[in-house]
């Protein structure tokens, strides 16, 4: 071989690498398309027996609402807009990256007069777990509103985390991987006890 032959060989195998290194941490959509943080998706359980798409919850009083799963599992739920934190250095760019931080925002609701941002709440008295409710975090850092989503290892079936390192790189959190409790008739996200795989089905 050439060494002219072995130069194209080389830049086309790194091409091809770097192409499938930006595909692989794309966020995929149940139709095998790129999520985009210019769209709406629904966030639903990727296995059966976990009820429906993600919704606004009450618990123990009207505000804040929680995050939680409608019960039946025919159930959309309601949709989400996700809004990186890192600024984007190419316009055209609104693909929806693995392992990056990121706002989860319900849309087209407004109750309780506050953000439908989802953030993280208090620790539940009896399971000690903590819940995924709605509002903006104002505390030091503002980072408790800032999740990711990680690959599972099925393709296109994810888990969420909560794990702030780009919005406060100097933070000592304990980060966690969203499940569910099950409490009242009610499905509530929390922190750990087991993760929820999911899909994000595009409106």
């Amino acid at each position: 071989m050439s060494t002219r032959s072995l130069t194209i060989f080389i830049i086309a195998h790194v091409l091809l690498f770097m192409i499938t290194t930006s595909v692989a941490q794309i966020v995929i959509d149940t139709s095998g398309e790129p999520v985009e943080d210019d769209e709406e998706y629904f966030i639903r359980p990727a296995i059966t027996g976990n009820g429906g798409g993600s919704i606004l919850v009450t618990r123990n009083a009207p505000c804040p609402l929680h995050v939680g799963l409608g019960n039946s599992e025919g159930t959309l739920g309601v949709a989400v807009k996700f809004t990186p934190f890192a600024p984007r250095h190419d316009d055209d760019d609104d693909d929806v990256r693995l392992n990056r931080d990121l706002r989860v925002t319900f849309q087209g609701f407004t109750g309780c007069g506050q953000s439908t941002d989802w953030r993280l709440g208090e620790k539940d008295a009896t399971s000690g777990r903590r819940l995924i409710v709605t509002g903006r975090d104002n505390g030091a850092g503002s980072h408790g509103n800032f999740f990711r989503i990680v690959q599972t290892q099925t393709g296109g079936i994810y888990n969420i985390q909560w794990c702030p390192t780009e919005a406060c790189p100097s933070c000592k959190v304990q980060c966690g991987t969203v499940g569910v409790i099950r409490e009242n008739g009610k499905i509530l996200l929390a922190l750990d006890g087991g993760a929820l795989p999911v899909v994000f089905q595009k409106e």
